[in-house]
């Protein structure tokens, strides 16, 4: 090597270095100085799954607070637990990590599914089992130095105290990268549990050595190994990797656990002590160069000196090995991890970008900006880099002309979290719906999944909520995607579930099955509508009804039916009773969820005066601090919509007023900053709309209630061709913690004084202009 050549080499490493520096500043700094969105952005907002402080066995917000990037494949997150309740396999109470997993869930419950790919650094003796929280000595899990966890978007990283190692790790969509640095030591360690899954374990695996730095595999996940539901959720599926070391393959193995074809692999046998004795005492197999078994890991040990960075990085798919090699080898070709973390913080700062801010506190933008982020880990792409994805028939299709998406959490999301998306990101809209029409038919089925995870028709909760989304979808313009197919399954999905020729459903659900019946049919009637199918829509219109053949005019309220058309007894507490005719709520709070005809069920329940009355009792009687209880639950989603209806009962400005509490009550910048399930976007999505000042009472209807912003300028950046405007802006002049009341207004410069907006007026682009007081302008939208 000349002297020319190395002094260029020189140059240039200094003025990448200085690249390097730049690109990490350039996350804190935006327009006028101002932090740029993903700079606000906390993963640990949310990121507890604790029965003890939510008070209800639903647990708080069970998010992950590791790296991945909008609606990525790969989510590198740090895992605390296995069993019990714990969606999101982390919880921030724990204070030990068994691993870091590359692929998560968000914000759910029912045992969760996932958490495969488990990585440790270790150092010293190689144990094959992970330990407990109670006494994390015994098995590889570190106790880990909480002041050290770092979270952000795109990040994370820990030191594990137990070893004395820094664990750092980001995400590309496919793909993710570690940095581990380690003390000096003989028997450093990189080992990876591949029967691990949260909620369970994978049914077999299998790991090959493909040459002095690389390993690639499968682990298979059934509902025989628990998961979702613990089985119950039918989920099955296979994860594909190909990892790549840093440091050469020389000491390395595996190690395999006996287990017995008659022994359990669900949820409560895997985490039992009987089990874990058997992972405990694993066979350890050294210079084994290819493995297949039902429980199996893999290790490889080198030496490092003091404070060495050791790398490791994996390309996942859910179809093929080779899919995953390709994923990894088109993102991550090389061993730059800071390239990779700024390459994710840009992918976030474009996705939050969508939606610009000014105005409110520090801590108002990082809850609105942490909202957001949440609303963008799902549904998430499974397709390859070279367009593959797995079909609900078992085999790879190639995607043409829309991404294959998964985690459809239809019951919670068709609220807020669609809608949301239906502005900012309508084509990943179009996306789900392409995606549930081809699950369809490759299995075919005639009708949609309520919850879809990974192909599976899971059955977790009730309705038909991917029929709100399609009517929703359609309403508003997004109708990329095969028109006659999405209403020949939405059709056969309300005749599958519907309220039958009885006009309600009886049994233990009946409140909250009949009202979300009826909804979906009313949803199935604008279809039919529109698209020319007279008969269906007359029909549905009339299903639509069904609502109020369970209200019971001598309570006053819903009620549920026997079989028989009997009314069941009437409980001590009333419709205060949990779980009276309903799920995951009371009467009095489902009771509200008639979305397609608010004028029929104020006009049944006494008048809009009465109804008024009646939404001000339930809000005042709320706790402060929204946690789940027996009135306004902002803990669960049936309530979503209520605070929306003072606008369609002529008092807008108990909206405002009560959209402002819940926004300053129920989401803070903190662990516990959600007094329930972020399900899979919803409780964020719901925060992000509320924010912003708009939100929908029923999807399938293009209508937006307004409400206060809690911020004083709110842009949404429009795409084509969903949309002829380029933005729409919210402002609200003279906004503050007092001034929650909206005065006046004007639409695109004129005088405005409805209290709603029409999907067709965003679309268009311009802006909506409110004048804010601290005393309600009861004369403003009063018409509802």
């Amino acid at each position: 090597m000349n002297s020319n050549t190395t002094i260029f080499r020189y140059v240039l490493s200094v003025c990448y270095s200085g690249l390097m520096i730049l690109t990490s500043l350039a996350p804190l700094c935006g327009q006028s100085g101002m932090a740029s969105p993903a700079a606000y952005v906390n993963p640990m907002i949310g990121a507890s799954t604790s029965v003890g402080e939510a008070g209800i066995y639903h647990g708080l917000g069970k998010t992950f607070p590791g790296a991945t990037t909008p609606y990525g494949m790969v989510q590198v997150s740090p895992n605390t637990i296995t069993g019990g309740d714990n969606g999101s396999g982390y919880s921030d109470e724990h204070t030990s990590i068994e691993g870091f997993a590359f692929t998560q869930m968000s914000g759910i419950g029912w045992y969760g599914d996932l958490g495969n790919f488990l990585v440790m650094p270790a150092t010293g003796p190689l144990r094959t089992f992970a330990g407990t929280l109670e006494n994390p000595s015994e098995g590889y899990r570190s106790l880990y130095d909480k002041a050290s966890e770092k979270a952000s978007a795109g990040y994370y990283s820990v030191f594990l105290e137990k070893y004395k190692v820094k664990a750092e790790m980001t995400a590309a969509p496919h793909s993710g990268i570690m940095r581990f640095t380690f003390p000096a030591g003989s028997h450093s360690r990189i080992q990876i549990d591949l029967a691990r899954r949260v909620g369970g374990t994978a049914s077999e695996a299998f790991v090959r050595v493909v040459d002095d730095h690389t390993i690639e595999g499968w682990m298979k996940c059934t509902p025989e190994g628990g998961g979702w539901g613990d089985g119950v959720g039918k989920a099955d599926y296979t994860v594909y990797f190909y990892t790549k070391f840093s440091k050469p393959l020389r000491d390395y193995g595996v190690w395999t656990a006996t287990i017995p074809d008659t022994a359990s692999r669900k949820r409560e046998a895997v985490t039992s002590a009987a089990y874990q004795r058997r992972v405990a005492a694993a066979r350890v197999l050294a210079g084994q160069r290819s493995f297949t078994e039902k429980h199996i890991g893999f290790y490889t040990e080198f030496a490092t000196g003091n404070q060495e960075n050791v790398f490791m990085k994996t390309g996942i798919s859910f179809v093929s090995q080779e899919g995953a090699r390709e994923n990894l080898m088109a993102e991550i070709k090389d061993w730059n991890f800071d390239r990779v973390h700024h390459q994710a913080v840009d992918r976030w700062n474009k996705a939050l970008g969508k939606i610009m801010i000014q105005g409110g506190s520090r801590e108002e933008k990082t809850v609105f900006y942490t909202a957001l982020y949440h609303t963008m880990i799902d549904p998430r792409n499974i397709t390859d880099v070279n367009g593959d994805y797995p079909g609900g028939d078992g085999r790879p299709h190639q995607a043409k002309g829309f991404t294959k998406r998964t985690i459809f959490s239809g019951w919670d999301v068709f609220r807020s979290q669609m809608p949301l998306q239906t502005i900012i990101n309508p084509a990943l809209v179009s996306d789900m719906i392409n995606s549930l029409i081809s699950l369809a038919e490759q299995t075919d089925s005639s009708y949609f999944p309520r919850w879809e995870l990974f192909n599976a028709y899971t059955g977790c909760m009730i309705g038909n909520p991917a029929v709100s989304m399609i009517a929703d979808a359609y309403s508003k313009g997004i109708r990329s995607y095969d028109l006659q197919k999405a209403y020949q399954y939405s059709l056969g999905t309300v005749r599958k579930f519907d309220n039958g020729p009885q006009g309600y459903t009886p049994g233990g659900l009946s409140i909250s099955e009949t009202l979300e019946y009826a909804y979906a049919d009313w949803c199935l009637s604008v279809l039919a509508a529109d698209l020319g199918k007279s008969a269906d829509a007359r029909l549905y219109a009339n299903k639509a009804m069904d609502y109020k053949h369970i209200f019971d005019k001598e309570k006053h309220w819903f009620r549920p039916k026997n079989k028989d058309g009997s009314w069941q007894r009437w409980p001590e507490n009333g419709r205060l009773t949990q779980n009276y005719g309903t799920i995951e709520s009371n009467p009095y709070q489902q009771g509200w969820f008639v979305p397609q005809d608010v004028d029929g069920m104020v006009a049944m329940m006494g008048g809009p005066e009465k109804v008024k009355n009646d939404l001000t009792y339930m809000f005042e009687h709320t706790p402060e601090n929204f946690m789940w209880n027996d009135y306004y639950n902002h803990a669960n989603e049936p309530v979503h919509h209520v605070p929306f209806l003072f606008n369609r009962v002529g008092a807008p400005w108990l909206t405002q007023q009560w959209t402002r509490r819940i926004c300053a009550g129920a989401y803070h910048n903190k662990v516990e900053g959600l007094v329930g399930n972020e399900d899979v976007g919803q409780m964020s999505a719901w925060y992000v709309l509320a924010a912003a000042g708009i939100h929908p009472v029923c999807p399938g209807d293009p209508r937006y209630e307004i409400t206060s912003p809690v911020f004083s300028k709110i842009r949404f950046k429009l795409m084509a061709p969903y949309a002829s405007g380029k933005n729409f802006t919210i402002i609200a002049k003279n906004n503050s913690e007092k001034n929650i009341y909206i005065q006046s207004a004007k639409l695109n410069g004129k005088p405005y004084n409805k209290c709603y907006l029409m999907h067709s007026d965003m679309a268009a682009g311009g802006t909506l202009e409110l004048v804010m007081g601290d005393r309600p302008n009861k004369s403003w939208g009063a018409e509802p």
